[in-house]
């Protein structure tokens, strides 16, 4: 069993942002005209209004106070309140392939290999855009890697996943360099006419070369020093998004299978989950929760993310030991704790430790212990 690292990421940030304030104005604008639409019904209590929602409502129930996405014009337009995606030929690279090629690219680069040295590709995200052929075949491809690829999806926790599998792939041998690549179109799967979330989700994509220890050159290398899984069945965060929507009798209403959660219930379950996960994988490697200097948290919620980290380490976390960075890309799904770990590494001196851990839908939780060389 070859010991194996993280030898490089990579970051693809969409060009256009989405601030609160905008937000909240197409959402308000929205609400407005539902509401004297059906001033009749409310009136008569057959129909509820819709409430206005707030920049301050958003940050004190999230933390987030932007986010980037692959489209702004059709997000904010009070009539459409989705991105317009542009309908692509079938010679033409799908954009979540293109997300992903640009920052796999650049993880590539950070670990001084060539695409051409890479013999499997994991395409590990929360919404694939189609079925098949798989994103992380026509990845491979359009990138001029080797070997195999494939799509897996565990939710928010996707990114983990895929290192412990590209971990396991190259501790035994099976594969020598692998990319896990995540790219997120979050806002194509979110009601944005649903104040209690049209706030929560941003686009971006991520990516990581995950290659045994022995044979990396990059400069930024981090030990894998362990991976742990954990799942248990949850409906209180659902996407019911598939290729049998269209077979349902009745058919459900657009808005039934897009994103949805039950945020308080989620708050409740989750918290203890992942800081039971956390403490045991730490206790089994024989590492102190003190010594730990960054922990890379999913991105999801900022107050979660503090209470997660103060039980952890038994005290306030401070801001260099969970950075944030959900209040500029709000949550980014199996992006987000990539994203910390990406922006929020290189401060770190040789034997430090640091925990990427990722965690949602399922409920679904990993932790990637790693010490930086």
């Amino acid at each position: 069993m070859k010991k194996t690292c993280i030898s490089g990421s990579g970051l693809f940030t969409p060009a256009e942002s989405i601030s609160n304030d905008e937000l909240v104005a197409a959402y308000n604008a929205y609400a407005e005209r539902y509401n004297a639409e059906h001033a009749a019904e409310i009136a008569a209590g057959t129909t509820n209004a819709l409430p206005p929602s707030s920049s301050e409502f958003i940050v004190k129930a999230s933390g987030i106070k932007a986010r980037y996405t692959v489209d702004k014009a059709g997000v904010l337009d009070p009539s459409c309140m989705r991105p317009r995606i542009r309908k692509r030929g079938e010679d033409e690279p799908a954009l979540m392939v293109e997300m992903g090629l640009a920052a796999a690219q650049q993880a590539l680069a950070s670990a001084g290999r060539a695409a051409s040295e890479v013999d499997a590709v994991l395409v590990a995200c929360s919404n694939m855009q189609r079925p098949y052929p798989a994103m992380a075949v026509e990845l491979q491809y359009r990138l001029g890697a080797r070997g195999y690829a494939y799509d897996m999806n565990v939710a928010c926790a996707s990114a983990a996943f895929g290192v412990q599998a590209a971990v396991d792939a190259c501790a035994r041998g099976s594969a020598r360099a692998v990319l896990v690549v995540s790219p997120e179109i979050c806002t194509g799967h979110l009601n944005f006419r649903n104040r209690d979330c049209h706030f929560i989700f941003g686009d971006a994509a991520t990516a990581l070369l995950i290659e045994p220890l022995d044979e990396a050159r990059g400069a930024e290398r981090f030990e894998v020093l362990g991976t742990r899984l954990a799942t248990q069945f949850s409906n209180n965060i659902r996407n019911d998004f598939g290729f049998l929507n269209p077979c349902e009798q009745p058919p459900r209403r657009w808005d039934e299978v897009l994103f949805r959660q039950e945020g308080r219930k989620v708050f409740k379950e989750v918290v203890p989950l992942v800081s039971d996960l956390l403490l045991a994988h730490l206790s089994d490697l024989g590492i102190q929760p003190a010594a730990v200097k960054r922990f890379w948290l999913h991105q999801a919620n900022l107050s979660m993310n503090q209470l997660i980290a103060r039980r952890v380490l038994g005290r306030e976390p401070s801001a260099q030991e969970a950075p944030v960075i959900l209040d500029e890309y709000a949550n980014t799904s199996s992006a987000g704790s990539v994203i910390a770990f990406h922006k929020y590494h290189r401060d770190l001196a040789p034997g430090d430790i640091g925990v990427l851990c990722a965690f949602g839908a399922g409920y679904s939780a990993g932790s990637v212990v790693l010490r930086r060389l």
